[in-house]
């Protein structure tokens, strides 16, 4: 551990649950990069992630942001292709994306795709799943309204599944983001998480919740002030 992380630890309470606003304030005293560090959310939940009905995999669009600005890739054929290009997506195509893409290229963030297109987007699958590109109804990035879509991501829409230990990692923001910018966007996730409980998860759901930077120590957020908004 480096000399500047355990200086930064000695500032967090080891057992102390913060307040998220609070938790923000000490992460910007903290930042000593010089590079916009981005602000994370680990949300630990209480569900069997090997059981595919207790899978937790949704969206949101964070009212700030994130503050990354992400190419849009969008796969529809006929009249779509003019409504994807309209909405300001980077790429768009049908036959000839698909076959670029499995000559190795993947120069998008977020690949969306009209339900016409998903039969020839298949045989992708062990290229795109890999990178968690797969367009996916439940993430919403599988639809004919294209322009709704694309100007959420644009916007700042977000997706997160769970992963292999049920924890939800996300990107909530930049750490020059205004505080009360950064607690919004933890709110709006935090909120649409909750929202996502699968019907078969019983008992407590939300085990833990964590924020941190790309360099700093993490710092617990107390539940109840999440939990007493639902």
């Amino acid at each position: 551990m480096s000399k500047r992380m355990v200086e930064a630890k000695k500032k967090v309470e080891k057992n102390k649950m913060y307040k998220t606003k609070e938790a923000i304030e000490i992460l910007k005293q903290l930042k000593k990069t010089k590079f916009d560090e981005t602000v994370e959310l680990h949300i630990q939940l209480g569900i069997d992630p090997k059981q595919s009905t207790q899978i937790v995999r949704s969206s949101c669009v964070l009212p700030y942001g994130t503050g990354k600005t992400k190419k849009v890739c969008v796969l529809a054929k006929g009249e779509k292709v003019k409504e994807a290009q309209e909405s300001g997506a980077e790429y768009f195509g049908a036959e000839d994306i698909i076959e670029k893409i499995s000559k190795g290229w993947i120069d998008f963030d977020v690949l969306i795709a009209t339900p016409d297109m998903m039969k020839d987007l298949a045989k992708l699958g062990k290229i795109l799943g890999p990178k968690g590109l797969m367009p996916n109804p439940k993430a919403g990035t599988v639809t004919n309204d294209l322009k709704r879509v694309v100007e959420e991501v644009k916007k700042g829409r977000i997706e997160f599944r769970n992963d292999d230990y049920g924890i939800v990692h996300c990107g909530i923001g930049k750490i020059s983001f205004d505080t009360e910018k950064l607690v919004e966007n933890v709110n709006t996730l935090v909120e649409t998480v909750i929202k996502a409980k699968p019907a078969q998860s019983k008992g407590e759901y939300i085990k833990s919740i964590f924020i941190t930077t790309t360099m700093s120590p993490s710092i617990k957020l107390d539940l109840n002030e999440f939990l007493k908004k639902k």
